[in-house]
C-alpha cells in the first residue's frame, strides 16, 4: 500500500487512526496490537502470500532472541548466545540473498563458467532489506545483552510498524520499544495530530509534485541510453541532474512522511534525511543522507572489521568494504556495487584531505561563504556523477551517459542550445536545486516540536532560523490554511504519481 494513494489516505489511515483513538481511551494495552495488526493489513495489501514470510521470519527471529535470553541466564553453555546469533544472522541473510540476489548471483555464475543455469522470476517482496537488517541489528545487540527480554507483541510492532516498514529508517531498539511501551498510557492529542500531519502533508507534496514532476526528464535520457541511444551533453547533464533530485525529493517526501505518520500516533522516528546535498563533504554527505543506514553500516559492519582502531590502511580498507556493501545493499547490480565503490573512494579521499590538513596545520573549521558554497557545489558535484552509476541499468549505460556529459557523443544539434536545455527540463532542475539549496528542510521548519529522534547531532542547522523565522510552524490558522493548499495540490496531482524509488530496496 503506498503513501501517496487514495486507498491508504481515505481508507487505512482514517479507519487507523479512529481506531487507535477508540482503543486508547477503551482499552489501552490493546493499542500495540492493534497497530501490529494494522501493520500486517498494510504490508499484506500488495500481495497477501509475503505475509507468510514476513510472519515466519518475525518468528523465528523472536524465537533465536527469546533462546539467547533464556542461554545467557543458564551457566551450562556459555556459547550458546552466539551459536545462536550465527544461525540467526546466517538465516536472515540467506532468505535476503535468495530474493534480493538470487538473480545475480546466477548471472555471475553464467559469465565465470560459462554454464546457462535457469532460475525463475522472483518478486521481491517490498521492504525485506528493513525489516532483515532491522532484526539482524536486534539479535546482535541481544548477543551482547543489550537488548531486553523481546514480548510478542512490541517485537511485532517494532518489526512491522507500517511508517518504516516499506522505506525506512532503519531504526533501533533502544529507540522504539520504550516509545511503543508508553502507548498503553498514550493519548491521541491534537498537538501530535497537527504536527504528524503537516509533516506528511510536506513530504507527500514533495513527493507526488517535485520528484514526480522531474523524473520523466531523468527517465526519457537514461531510458534513451538504455535503448541505444548516445545523449548529447545537455541532455546527459540535465538527465542526470534531474534523477540526482527526482531521488533527492522522494526519499525526503519518504522520510518526512513516514516521520508524520509516526508522530500521529505519539511516536517519534530517527531522522534518516538532513538537506544532504547541503553537505560540505562527503564525509558529511553521508551523515545527511540515508541517515539510519550510514548508522547501521557503521554500527554492525565498519565497527565489527575493526573501524579506525587498526592503523590508518586498515581502516581506509574498513571504509572501503562497508561502503562496497552499502552499495550492493540498494540492488543485485554490477552497477550498485561500482557506486559503492566510488563513494568509498571518496570517503577514503575525504579522510586523507582531512588528515593532510591537521598534519599540515591548516585549520579546519569552518570557512568563509565563498568557500562554503564551492565546498557545497564540489561536493554535489562528486554525488550527481556517482548518480549516473546508480540510476543507469548496466554498466555500460551509465559510460554512455559519460561520455555524453564529456561531449564524446558527437551529435547534429538538432534545436538551439536554450531550446535544448528547455526540453531536458533545466528551468523545473533550476527550481529545486534553488529548493534543496536555499529552502529549510522540513525539521528547521518544525523547530522545535522535536518531532524527529536525531540520529547525528549536528545536522539541523538550527541558525537558519535567525533568517527565516517566520517560516516556523506553529497550530495555527495561517498554517491550516497553508496545510489544505498544499494537501489539495498534493491530491490533485496523485492521480499521475508512483511508487518511491527506495521500494525497490
Amino acid at each position: 500500500m503506498l503513501f501517496n494513494s487514495y486507498i491508504f489516505l481515505l481508507a487505512f489511515l482514517p479507519v487507523t487512526l479512529l481506531a487507535f483513538i477508540l482503543v486508547s481511551r477503551l482499552h489501552a494495552q490493546f493499542c500495540v496490537p492493534l497497530l501490529g495488526l494494522a501493520s500486517l493489513v498494510f504490508f499484506g495489501w500488495w500481495n497477501p502470500q509475503y505475509l507468510v514470510l514476513m510472519c515466519t521470519s518475525i518468528i523465528f527471529n523472536f524465537g533465536i532472541a527469546r533462546g539467547m535470553h533464556a542461554a545467557r541466564r543458564s551457566s551450562t553453555a556459555p556459547a550458546a548466545p552466539r551459536r545462536m546469533l550465527i544461525l540467526g544472522i546466517a538465516l536472515n541473510l540467506l532468505l535476503l540473498a535468495y530474493f534480493k540476489y538470487a538473480g545475480f548471483l546466477v548471472q555471475i555464475a553464467d559469465e565465470l563458467t560459462g554454464v546457462e543455469l535457469a532460475i525463475g522470476a522472483i518478486v521481491l517482496p517490498l521492504g525485506i532489506s528493513f525489516f532483515t537488517f532491522t532484526q539482524i541489528a536486534y539479535l546482535v545487540d541481544t548477543c551482547r545483552d543489550q537488548s531486553p527480554q523481546p514480548k510478542f507483541a512490541p517485537y511485532l510492532l517494532f518489526v512491522t510498524f507500517f511508517p518504516h516498514l516499506i522505506a525506512g529508517p532503519i531504526y533501533h531498539h533502544k529507540e522504539m520499544l520504550p516509545q511503543f511501551a508508553r502507548l498503553g498510557a498514550y493519548r491521541l492529542n491534537a498537538r501530535d495530530l497537527a504536527a504528524g500531519s503537516t509533516i506528511f502533508a510536506l513530504g507527500l507534496f514533495k513527493k507526488v509534485v517535485f520528484a514526480d514532476g522531474v523524473a520523466p526528464f531523468a527517465d526519457h535520457m537514461f531510458g534513451a541510453a538504455a535503448a541505444g541511444a548516445a545523449p548529447g551533453m545537455v541532455a546527459a547533464w540535465c538527465g542526470t541532474v534531474a534523477y540526482a533530485l527526482q531521488i533527492y525529493f522522494d526519499f525526503s517526501g519518504y522520510s518526512d512522511m513516514a516521520i508524520g505518520l509516526a508522530r500521529m500516533f505519539g511516536v517519534a522516528l530517527p531522522l534518516n534525511f538532513a538537506s544532504p546535498y547541503k553537505a560540505r563533504s562527503m564525509i558529511e554527505f553521508w551523515r545527511r543522507w540515508h541517515m539510519s543506514l550510514s548508522r547501521f553500516l557503521r554500527d554492525y559492519l565498519y565497527i565489527a572489521l575493526g573501524g579506525n582502531r587498526r592503523g590508518r590502511f586498515r581502516t581506509q580498507f574498513n571504509l572501503c568494504i562497508t561502503m562496497l556493501l552499502g552499495g550492493l545493499w540498494h540492488g543485485a547490480n554490477w552497477t550498485f556495487v561500482a557506486w559503492g565503490a566510488v563513494h568509498g573512494a571518496m570517503l577514503m579521499l575525504n579522510h586523507a584531505w582531512r588528515h593532510a590538513r591537521v598534519g599540515t596545520g591548516i585549520a579546519a573549521g569552518p570557512g568563509g561563504s565563498i568557500s562554503n558554497a564551492l565546498s557545497v557545489w564540489l561536493t554535489f558535484a562528486c554525488v550527481l556523477l556517482a548518480w549516473v552509476l546508480f540510476r543507469a541499468g548496466s554498466i555500460a549505460d551509465a559510460i554512455s551517459v559519460y561520455r555524453g556529459m564529456l561531449g564524446l557523443n558527437m551529435q547534429p544539434a538538432a534545436a538551439g542550445i536554450w531550446r535544448q536545455l528547455y526540453e531536458a527540463g533545466a528551468p523545473w532542475c533550476a527550481v529545486l536545486l534553488g529548493i534543496a539549496w536555499l529552502a529549510p528542510n522540513t525539521q528547521q521548519i518544525m523547530g522545535r516540536f522535536n518531532t524527529a529522534l536525531q540520529v547525528y547531532s549536528d545536522t539541523t542547522e538550527p541558525s537558519e532560523w535567525k533568517r527565516l523565522p517566520r517560516l516556523r510552524w506553529r497550530p495555527d490558522a495561517r498554517w491550516a490554511a497553508a496545510m489544505a493548499v498544499i494537501s489539495a495540490s498534493a491530491l490533485v496531482a496523485m492521480s499521475g504519481s508512483s511508487r518511491f524509488l527506495y521500494f525497490q530496496f
